[in-house]
């Protein structure tokens, strides 16, 4: 079964600083239909005007992951990590026992707009951990590339849970086909930017859609498009 979640239906809020899109139950936004895709809590798409940003705030026993899509993030966190994550860069935190951190916007002069993505882990009370990868874009080209996967197999980061993240970019009539969906997983595509079909869906610019009864997925570009595809086990 496809479940579509179209861009224009999310839930958001506008503080002024910060314009955020909610595709699941976030914040003031609750729709009940919309908690949850299997472990994936939180897909949120972000924009934070220059200079602002989260001030400190606490975490524990949830897997995060944030992926600039322009601009840049300055984070600062109770592990002693601080720095800057650009666009091209992900970065993955384990909340485990605790953690506290900040998330602001590394310019005074232009927005930073990422997406932010809870997933819930496997196991609770792990000890904190931080990760962070800069990806090369051409590894992207007209191929679904792996950015997160799970403790047991690492990819180019990892988390506690049994997930594997691909970022593609396609060009325009390219089609490919994702076949290695773990068992008892499904498949929550978000199309950052183009058009493409999933199957017989049409899918524009913020649409995200989850699969959860198929053993693969072909993926045909209408437009160059780029493509977070998070293989992720379903629960109830």
């Amino acid at each position: 079964m496809n479940i579509i979640h179209r861009a224009e239906t999310r839930g958001g809020a506008d503080h002024g600083w910060l314009k955020s899109f909610h595709t699941f139950s976030f914040a003031g936004y609750y729709d009940p239909t919309r908690i949850h895709f299997g472990a994936l809590r939180v897909l949120n798409d972000d924009k934070v005007a220059a200079g602002k940003g989260f001030g400190a705030h606490p975490h524990d026993n949830m897997e995060i992951i944030s992926i600039p899509l322009s601009g840049s993030l300055a984070h600062k966190d109770s592990m002693g990590n601080e720095g800057i994550i650009r666009a091209g860069e992900i970065q993955v935190m384990s909340a485990g026992t605790g953690i506290v951190h900040s998330e602001m916007n590394g310019s005074n002069n232009e927005e930073v707009c990422f997406l932010q993505i809870w997933v819930f882990p496997d196991r609770k009370n792990v000890a904190p951990r931080y990760d962070q990868v800069k990806i090369d874009e051409s590894l992207l080209e007209n191929k679904l590339y792996p950015v997160v996967g799970s403790f047991e197999n690492p990819a180019k980061t990892w988390i506690y849970q049994d997930v594997n993240f691909s970022i593609g970019i396609l060009n325009a009539g390219t089609t490919i086909t994702y076949n290695k969906i773990k068992p008892g997983n499904g498949i929550y595509l978000f199309v950052i930017d183009g058009q493409l079909n999933v199957g017989d869906d049409v899918l524009n610019i913020r649409d995200g859609i989850g699969i959860s009864d198929q053993a693969s997925i072909t993926l045909a570009a209408s437009l160059r498009s780029r493509v977070l595809v998070m293989d992720i086990p379903l629960m109830n």
